[in-house]
């Protein structure tokens, strides 16, 4: 699959310094191949969505996915999205943690693992598990004849192309796509998706990958500038509600694992449930600020945040902050923005993700580090 993939790769990342960065720019590509693998004409694709529709009717009362790491972090997103466009109850477990979870609680449900490689050990042996538990699976890679997709009960891959830098760019958003089609397929399959409604949601998403395309280079320019203001900040706290939570995590967690800098992702309603106490001149805060006006829940998110932001700019904090393309009220409570078009909330973490990827990838350039090859990680945790 991946030979045919228009994001396959040479053996440099020219024009691009790194690959990270090469593989940041390929993500629209990348959403543009996995769409056009199960989509098509404005619809789902029957020969390739049979098997995943299948596996729905059996996940008609429970799904738990396993994963590790970014992965984790996508499966979170797919939790809330599924949960709330299907009814379907959706658990997220740590892969290594779900092996020793007694089946007594999980007699019922079908499994996903989602793994870029496809061979992560502690993911795998999850998958194991729950086959000899009597479960049927779901993989979701970056992989299509990895070990994990040809195991499962069902291959459900994304086609973002091999990812050689180590922390996870396209394969993170492709992996949102994927789950975003599953939540799309789980409402469709529990009646609460008419066609209209799903033709509507399938043009949205067949819009996002021109809408990333687009905003790419200000993005870029944005978070270079952002990223060299703040390059001497050694502790970042990320901050998000509601499906934003995992990418603000995701954002922690690539700084991290890029420039070696400390980084917490949480709740922005846990900020001051103790984590307020590091909160100062050398902990910037990065709030994810997005909003989705046509969705209340949504429009009440974004209020608390608001409030947050008000309370912590009287509190001296300094502020970074993800919002929509014009809003001048957060434009006015942060030190610095970076701007996402507005779209549906469930849409949102796909765009919102990109700037924190690159504010990983300009604070570990400022750092002088090898962001492609970051110590003491592998792009594949091959044994526990």
């Amino acid at each position: 699959m991946e030979s045919d993939n228009p994001t396959h790769m040479t053996d440099s990342p020219f024009p691009f310094p790194h690959w990270m960065l090469r593989e940041i720019h390929e993500q629209a590509d990348a959403l543009d191949a996995t769409l056009h693998c199960y989509v098509e004409g404005g619809s789902f694709r029957a020969d390739a969505c049979a098997p995943i529709r299948a596996w729905l009717q059996d996940a008609n009362c429970e799904i738990v996915i396993a994963a590790s790491g970014s992965s984790r972090h996508a499966g979170m997103v797919g939790e809330l999205m599924i949960e709330d466009f299907s009814g379907v109850a959706v658990d997220v477990e740590y892969a290594s943690e779900y092996c020793y979870r007694s089946e007594k609680a999980l007699k019922n449900a079908s499994v996903m693992v989602i793994s870029q490689s496809g061979e992560t050990a502690d993911t795998l042996a999850a998958l194991r598990k729950a086959h000899q538990a009597g479960h049927r699976t779901l993989a979701i890679t970056n992989v299509a004849d990895s070990t994990m997709a040809r195991e499962a009960t069902v291959s459900f891959p994304t086609v973002a192309g091999r990812e050689r830098a180590i922390p996870a760019t396209k394969s993170f958003t492709a992996q949102l796509l994927n789950l975003h089609l599953l939540a799309l397929l789980a409402a469709e399959a529990q009646g609460e998706f008419d066609d209209d409604e799903l033709e509507a949601r399938l043009a949205e998403v067949a819009d996002l990958p021109g809408r990333v395309r687009a905003q790419l280079p200000a993005w870029e320019n944005s978070v270079r500038a952002i990223a060299e203001k703040h390059k001497a900040a050694k502790s970042f706290l990320f901050l998000g509600r509601g499906v934003h939570y995992p990418i603000a995590r995701e954002g922690a967690l690539k700084l991290k694992e890029s420039a070696y800098l400390h980084a917490e992702g949480y709740p922005s309603g846990e900020l001051k449930h103790g984590p307020n106490a590091l909160v100062g001149d050398e902990t910037p805060l990065v709030m994810i600020a997005t909003v989705d006006s046509s969705d209340p829940g949504s429009v009440e998110r974004y209020d608390k945040v608001l409030h947050l932001m008000r309370d912590m700019r009287k509190q001296g904090a300094t502020i970074i902050a993800i919002a929509n393309t014009g809003d001048h009220t957060v434009a006015s409570l942060a030190d610095d923005v970076v701007f996402v078009e507005e779209v549906r909330e469930a849409l949102l973490p796909i765009a919102e993700v990109i700037p924190l990827q690159l504010l990983s990838y300009f604070a570990a350039i400022n750092n002088g580090i090898d962001v492609d090859h970051p110590r003491n990680l592998t792009k594949a945790v091959l044994a526990e």
